[in-house]
């Protein structure tokens, strides 16, 4: 009880700092906030875009074509094989073949160029095979998805193999660039903000350093004396970070705006939403983690001068 009572009495003693000093505490949660909502605001987008990536790696295709001259019983009767090679080799997916005819119907409604397409005056589309693997979410699955291809490659008859698997490989390296230059960025702006609590910590201990000496007269030890300090950095990072995260929330309205008209373009109904609890109370306990470790940084050096 005695413990609980002197850290409420810290932070008793905090609040009252802040309070006499509220126009430059402000100003300071102001410098932090911005310096944390730029991580934060990188966050919450990559946290969106994470769910997407994921999706669009879920099912790569293989598009086998036959070659034109192969007959439609021999182009069916790969099936069984094609089946045993993705089984072979550890994968799952879809086969579905795709007969000449209903390919060049395919290729008229999408394309729009029916009338250019009858011209020709014979189908110039062969038989072919569409496979859609499952479980196929990194650069590593996608290596696999090529040593499969290259297998489809050589089956008789099969003329040409397109994969898509080129495409998961940059998905995947492009989500790593983007979270390590979020990393360097949340690591420089986190070394911001201690500095600017160090600051911050340092002008209160040398304003109150006659208090610190008397209470040092009388028997203060030194625990007693930073638990306020401690307090008033931890209580500095978590309006900061509190107020990042405010700041964030309102400005994904505008943003979703221009992004859900963009994503109707592409018949999609994406739009950013706001991230978790858990992750909020996590980003909050970092900012005070922060402003805590600005505060142990600048009390234990200072009092040491003192």
């Amino acid at each position: 009880m005695n413990w609980i009572t002197q850290h409420i009495a810290a932070l008793r003693d905090a609040v009252g700092h802040v309070r006499s000093s509220a126009g430059s505490f402000v100003l300071n949660v102001l410098v932090v906030a911005i310096a944390l909502a730029l991580p934060f605001a990188g966050l919450t987008i990559l946290e969106n875009v994470r769910p997407i990536s994921e999706q669009l790696a879920v099912e790569p295709e293989i598009s086998l074509f036959m070659s034109l001259d192969t007959p439609r019983e021999r182009a069916t009767a790969l099936a069984t094989q094609i089946r045993n090679i993705v089984q072979a080799s550890q994968s799952t997916g879809r086969l579905e073949f795709i007969p000449r005819e209903r390919a060049l119907t395919l290729l008229k409604d999408k394309t729009g160029l029916s009338d250019a397409i009858t011209a020709l005056g014979e189908n110039p589309l062969p038989d072919g095979y569409v496979l859609k693997l499952s479980g196929v979410q990194n650069s590593g699955d996608a290596a696999r998805v090529e040593a499969l291809a290259a297998k489809l490659k050589a089956l008789p008859g099969v003329e040409y193999v397109q994969i898509d698997s080129a495409w998961v490989k940059r998905l995947a390296a492009l989500m790593q660039v983007l979270r390590l230059a979020l990393l360097f960025l949340a690591t420089t702006l986190g070394v911001v903000v201690v500095a600017v609590v160090f600051n911050t910590i340092r002008l209160q201990v040398m304003t109150q350093r006659e208090e610190i000496a008397v209470c040092r007269m009388f028997g203060a030890t030194d625990a007693f004396i930073c638990r306020p300090f401690y307090y008033s950095g931890a209580l500095l990072g978590l309006m900061a970070g509190g107020l990042a995260l405010g700041v964030v929330m309102v400005g994904l309205q505008p943003l979703n705006d221009a992004v859900m008209e963009f994503a109707r373009l592409y018949a999609s109904e994406f739009r950013l939403a706001s991230l978790d609890g858990f992750t909020q109370f996590a980003l909050l306990a970092t900012s005070a983690g922060l402003g805590l470790v600005g505060a142990l940084m600048c009390v234990k050096r200072h009092l040491a001068k003192l």
